[in-house]
């Protein structure tokens, strides 16, 4: 019998098929994997990239925010600035494109990611106060806990009685009792020298000669504006063939909010103290921004024996004298004790530091940056040098316009209100004094311009009316200023208005509170300002300043930008902000 075998084709198909779909399964597999791989892989690189757009963003943010905190606080800021955080980058650019405005564009990289932002600033109309209390050259005197919400800035010594705190920074500069050296000019000038408006007469310059070797202290000018021009950096160079070199000795800015429109002596702050030597010819130059309505002019006369003046421009080192042997009218102070600080708490948790020559046993969060110290928390850092003076946010032109403005307004006698007494009044020069007792209250409708004393007492109101909305008003007093028992002075009701009480009296109680507050700006550019006894204010600026048992200061941050219905151009508005392509 023949055996016949069948081969079983099906079963081997179906091993063929099931390999097939293996396979094919396997690169489904495999092409999804990578497919969702690569997914992954943009998805991350996406992520990473995203982070670092948001990264040059923020830096970006940082360059545009620190050329505006320089630009408001007059520090130095070069037209190209470039500032590293981590590994980003930001490059900060700052153009003059007239009108008294300002341009800063400013791109952020991160790994070749960039972000670009740009602002428009504008100097706007309003005093720039940066310090809850600053102190001319008879410096600060704190007795049992009186206190500082904020920063200190004194031109004189600190010093403290049974505590005393300061809860920002406190800086004690170097420049008391600073004398003048070279002196030229008084009374009208016999020209007026116009600069800043134009190529070749763009920047001033005037030499002189010390008579003695010395440290430069500050600089004084005899100027008014036209306009509204920009801040002008001042510089001392040497002497080269007559006529300034490219050697810088010092740097300052000549603040347009200090400079009128009506002439006056502008006092001007280097921010270093170098030694100038006796009868070496050294250079004052006013390097000043180019607009045909926005400019200065220096009253001049002949005669100066210690140097001459010269008009032209700073960057291209190009020369011409100033008529026939004009001369600038000027002034150059020298000297000056060194800055210090006795007996102060600064800052908390770590923040707030203490700035001058002299530190002695005091209790300070940050650093300590001092050349000589003993008895404080910790030791000098000697990396910074000593501190400069500083400008008071007011000058005495600026004093001299407000006082010319209330007399537009007309004059009045003296004005005496108790009980449930009321006036409106403003703007006015007021022959006499202000006396209020009792709940009575006063509403400022102007500038007031008083020859005699303002003296409150028991519960009475000084205050502006509400039609300021969030602008402060001014009240000059030639006499004194005294609170007392809970009499205040008040704003219109609006954030940010404040009430500026300036005291032009030069004695050490030019202006004296007692159990009061408000939201106040105590001003005395020639004399002292004491507080006692739980008195408070939002700003204090005098030539000495005396707090005395737990008086306070609070300072409030619209005080780096306070408008006021009248006055000098002072800090920069932002107009834009804007991310560019």
């Amino acid at each position: 019998m023949k055996n016949i075998f069948i081969k079983n084709t099906k079963k081997y198909q179906n091993g063929n098929v099931m390999l097939v779909l293996t396979l094919f399964v396997s690169v489904v597999s495999l092409a999804s994997i990578t497919a969702t791989t690569g997914t992954v892989i943009r998805a991350h690189r996406d992520e990473v990239n995203i982070e670092r757009t948001k990264q040059s963003y923020s830096t970006a943010e940082s360059g545009i925010e620190d050329a505006l905190y320089r630009l408001k606080n007059n520090m130095d800021i070069d037209t190209n600035e470039t500032i590293t955080l981590g590994n980003t980058t930001a490059t900060t650019a700052i153009t003059d494109i007239g009108d008294s405005q300002k341009s800063v564009a400013s791109t952020g990289t991160t790994n070749s990611n960039d972000r670009s932002l740009s602002v428009v600033l504008k100097q706007s109309e309003g005093v720039s106060f940066f310090y809850g209390m600053q102190a001319g050259t008879g410096g600060v005197t704190m007795n049992n806990s009186a206190g500082i919400i904020g920063n200190l800035y004194s031109n004189g010594p600190i010093v403290v009685n049974n505590s005393g705190y300061v809860t920002g920074s406190a800086t004690s500069a170097n420049g008391d009792s600073a004398t003048v050296d070279q002196t030229f000019g008084s009374g009208t000038p016999a020209t007026n020298n116009t600069f800043g408006n134009g190529t070749s007469t763009e920047d001033m310059a005037q030499s002189f000669r010390l008579t003695n070797t010395n440290y430069l202290s500050s600089a004084q000018v005899y100027i008014k504006k036209v306009g509204s021009p920009s801040n002008a950096t001042v510089t001392i160079r040497t002497d080269n063939s007559s006529k300034p070199s490219g050697t810088i000795k010092a740097t300052g800015t000549l603040s347009s909010s200090l400079v009128s429109t009506n002439y006056g002596w502008v006092n001007i702050t280097f921010t270093t103290n170098p030694q100038l030597t006796a009868s070496t010819t050294y250079w004052l130059t006013i390097d000043a921004s180019r607009s045909a309505s926005n400019y200065f002019v220096v009253g001049g006369d002949t005669g100066y024996a210690n140097g001459t003046a010269k008009i032209g421009r700073v960057s291209s080192s190009t020369w011409n004298q100033l008529g026939t042997n004009t001369d600038l009218f000027f002034s150059i102070s020298t000297g000056g004790a060194f800055g210090s600080i006795s007996g102060l708490t600064v800052g908390s948790a770590g923040v707030g530091n203490a700035y001058s020559h002299t530190v002695t046993g005091s209790t300070v969060a940050g650093t300590i940056y001092c050349q000589t110290g003993s008895g404080n928390n910790k030791s000098c850092n000697t990396t910074l040098a000593d501190p400069v003076t500083q400008n008071f946010p007011i000058s005495d032109q600026n004093i001299e316009d407000w006082k010319e403005m209330a007399l537009a307004g007309g004059t009045s006698s003296g004005i005496s209100l108790s009980g449930s007494q009321t006036q409106s009044i403003g703007p006015k020069k007021i022959n006499g004094s202000i006396s209020l007792s009792n709940s009575a209250v006063l509403t400022v409708t102007g500038v007031l311009w008083v020859t005699g004393n303002i003296s409150i007492s028991n519960n009475t109101i000084i205050k502006l009316a509400s039609s300021f909305g969030s602008d402060g008003g001014i009240i000059i007093v030639d006499g004194t200023i005294s609170t007392n028992n809970s009499a205040v002075f008040n704003g219109s009701g609006t954030a940010g208005s404040y009430l500026m009480a300036i005291s032009t009296n030069t004695g050490s109680s030019a202006i004296a509170l007692n159990n009061s507050a408000g939201s106040v700006i105590l001003i005395a550019p020639y004399g002292g300002i004491t507080m006692n006894n739980s008195a408070g204010a939002k700003q204090v600026t005098a030539k000495s300043i005396t707090l005395n048992n737990t008086a306070t200061i609070t300072y409030e941050s619209g005080l780096a930008d306070a408008s006021f219905s009248t006055g000098p151009a002072g800090s920069w508005d932002i107009l834009s902000w804007q991310e560019d392509e």
